[in-house]
């Protein structure tokens, strides 16, 4: 029987895939070389979907919206920011599998936004906008119809400019998601955290040997030469030094090191980046109080190659420095046991593995209406960190209130951003879709870094 003959691509169907590749490459070459195995689960894991491929991306979008101005075809372009608003603390990453909950340093349970690897300067419509994609990508893979998703994003750009104003009429800029004042699935993972105990991550994680805790041996650990585990105890002395005076607890009891492992099987985004997990005596001398640090390899966050760093990047030591200003900026009242180190002249974030860390399950929101309700509490979300990063931070890249800068820039024009907004969010994610089939292709024909084999 004859082969249906396969459809031979256009030439910007060529071109597109060249491009891909290319970004995809010069991003991740090092990495992709230093651990091939752990970037083909990576990219295996990038193939399963189209929202899977969006979050493995960041590099790639911002080749697209930063260093041409506007989609995939250079089109839509984005002149909604002057001066002030087009260099703040941006998460760099905005999607929306990226909130969650945390236990802040004053012991709230607080949701908010997560993982600020890819933190940097930027435009505050670069959030807005890798957002409002990955929103149009998950209203599309739960087949919502356009009028629904052009709904949402609506939404959510109209709950972040009404939370941008709070901000402005606020005497206090101390806005927050917890128990008290949220509801539905935010409230509902606010509450899964409230449950959660340490002893049960503890439990999970480690084993009694002679009265103390050990880490427990499994396929994502392995223990250490002697060489190295004396590298990752020098770079926790370095880690001390970088935590807040006002954040440190009693150095007599606190960060007494009882156990290391290297760490492998992170997600979509750190693969291939060299990790650690440390465990520490924590608020007491019960087992039950121990605390489990992870000291993770920081990486080059994807928008600083898009933009002009001279005057920003003087400003960090390494990139592990960068994650954590970034961080505090961005998120009020941090981790007190948030902080960098340096190993072998690399940067990295130390940061605790916290059981009150639950993040936002979509997996059970299916109908437009529930996600509309969800859509409101990111929006906010996703103003208080823009906001939270102005002259009030202990830093000083920005050194203006952000709810101002961001009011000035659209004022009057409210209307046409969402309407320039919503447009973006279906064109690029209908780019993200015909974009996943080319990295599929790309990949198992061997033309992406690494073997698919």
């Amino acid at each position: 029987m004859a082969r249906t003959p396969r459809h031979t691509p256009s030439a910007a169907t060529s071109d597109r895939a060249d491009r891909i590749v290319a970004v995809l490459d010069e991003a991740f070459a090092p990495l992709m070389e230093a651990d091939p195995v752990a970037f083909r689960g990576k990219y295996r894991r990038m193939a399963s979907d189209p929202h899977a491929f969006y979050r493995g991306t960041a590099c790639l979008f911002y080749a697209d919206v930063a260093a041409d101005g506007g989609d995939a075809e250079g089109e839509l372009r984005d002149d909604f920011c002057d001066e002030r608003s087009g260099r703040i603390w941006i998460h760099g990453d905005l999607h929306v599998e990226n909130f969650g909950t945390y236990l802040n340093s004053a012991g709230l349970l607080v949701f908010d936004v997560n993982d600020f690897d890819e933190a940097y300067l930027g435009r505050f419509t670069w959030d807005l906008q890798r957002f409002a994609a990955s929103l149009a990508l998950v209203g599309w893979q739960k087949a919502l119809p356009e009028a629904d998703v052009r709904r949402l994003v609506g939404r959510y750009l109209r709950s972040y400019l009404s939370q941008v104003d709070d901000y402005r009429r606020a005497e206090v800029d101390d806005f927050a998601l917890h128990l008290d004042n949220t509801e539905g699935p935010v409230h509902d993972a606010l509450v899964t955290a409230r449950l959660r105990r340490r002893a049960e991550l503890l439990d999970g994680l480690t084993r009694v040997e002679g009265g103390v805790r050990v880490f427990r041996d499994d396929t994502t650990v392995r223990a250490l030469p002697q060489k190295e585990r004396a590298a990752v105890l020098k770079a926790f002395e370095d880690y001390l030094d970088s935590i807040p005076q006002d954040k440190r607890f009693d150095r007599r009891l606190f960060y007494g090191v009882r156990d290391v492992v290297g760490k492998t099987g992170f997600g979509i985004g750190s693969a291939g980046l060299p990790a650690y997990n440390l465990l520490v005596e924590g608020y007491s001398q019960a087992l039950d109080d121990d605390v489990v640090l992870s000291m993770k390899q920081a990486n080059v966050p994807a928008v600083s190659r898009f933009v002009d760093t001279g005057s920003v990047q003087r400003h960090f030591r390494h990139e592990g420095h960068r994650t954590v200003m970034s961080q505090r900026a961005l998120q009020a009242h941090t981790d007190p046991l948030l902080g960098h180190a340096v190993m072998d002249g690399t940067g990295y974030v130390v940061s605790e593995l916290s059981p009150y860390e639950v993040d936002l399950d979509w997996s059970m929101l299916t109908e437009p209406d529930q996600i509309l309700a969800v859509v409101d509490p990111l929006g906010r979300a996703t103003a208080k960190i823009h906001c939270a990063s102005d002259e009030d931070s202990d830093q000083d890249l920005v050194d203006f209130q952000v709810e101002d800068a961001v009011a000035r820039s659209v004022e009057g024009r409210r209307r046409e951003l969402g309407e320039w907004l919503t447009e973006f969010a279906l064109r690029y994610a209908d780019r993200v879709r015909q974009d996943h089939a080319l990295f599929v292709n790309a990949f198992r024909e061997g033309r992406i870094g690494v073997s698919s084999t």
